[in-house]
């Protein structure tokens, strides 16, 4: 163990420890953070996006229906 395994393990630590600290962050914006963060903006870009397509559906039905009327 001494001679051959020591040295292993304890680089195998040390790219654990580094890659536990990136997810986790460790007093910075870690990867789990970084990613519900994007999740949660995507979610609020998909719910502005929706909003705006219905005021655009909204006033391209009102100009319609008035063009419509005015014709008639």
């Amino acid at each position: 163990y001494e001679n051959v395994c020591k040295d292993e393990f304890a680089g195998l630590h040390e790219k654990l420890d580094g890659i536990d600290e990136a997810i986790r962050g460790n007093g910075k914006p870690g990867i789990q953070l970084r990613l519900d963060r994007l999740e949660q903006e995507k979610i609020t870009r998909s719910k502005v996006t929706w909003f705006l397509l219905g005021i655009v559906a909204s006033v391209g039905g009102a100009v319609l229906t008035s063009l419509i009327m005015g014709w008639l």
